[in-house]
This record gives C-alpha cells, sequence and structure tokens, in this order.
C-alpha cells in the first residue's frame, strides 16, 4: 500500500470516529440497501463468514444487513463507504 494510500484510509476513518461521537458532522449521509452491503462483499469475492471476521462484525450482524433487517451504523457504514469506494486499499488494510 502507499504512504499515502495509508494516510487517506486513516484520516477517513478518524473523521468517521468524529462524527460517530458528535465531534464533527457527516458532509453527506449514505442508506446502504441490502444488495448494496452484499455488492461491496462479493467485490472482495469472499464469503459472509470472511467478510464478517475481516471487517469485525458477527456473521449474524452481516446476515441482517445484506437480507434488510438491520443497517450498517457508525464505524461500520464509513469501512463500508471506503470498502466500495476502494476495496484493495481495505483488503490491504485489515488483512495484515
Amino acid at each position: 500500500m502507499k504512504n499515502n494510500d495509508f494516510k487517506d484510509l486513516v484520516t477517513g476513518i478518524d473523521q468517521a470516529r468524529k462524527i460517530h461521537v458528535g465531534k464533527l458532522k457527516a458532509g453527506r449521509v449514505f442508506k446502504f440497501s441490502p444488495i448494496f452491503v452484499k455488492r461491496i462483499r462479493m467485490k472482495f469475492h469472499i464469503s459472509q463468514a470472511t467478510f464478517a471476521h475481516m471487517i469485525g462484525v458477527s456473521i449474524n450482524t452481516l446476515q441482517n444487513w445484506e437480507q434488510g433487517r438491520r443497517r450498517p451504523q457508525g464505524s461500520a457504514l464509513a469501512l463500508l463507504k471506503v470498502a466500495e469506494a476502494n476495496p484493495r486499499i481495505v483488503m490491504e488494510a485489515l488483512s495484515t
């Protein structure tokens, strides 16, 4: 991973944390449909269990997102946005 890519990822995660705790207002709010969450996972070509472990959620949580019973929030939502925009960077950052 290039140094600038990693810095951008860290900056994005820090901004997501600040938004989550109310120290920063989100510029845009994204609502993910169940199909959109699944599409992000499919970009990685991995199973639900592997993707859930990689992003730090239970498989039940991921299944609930993909089936529309729940919506990702907070840092999970921020991570999914980053994963949608640049799956390679997320894969590199989370597989170490």
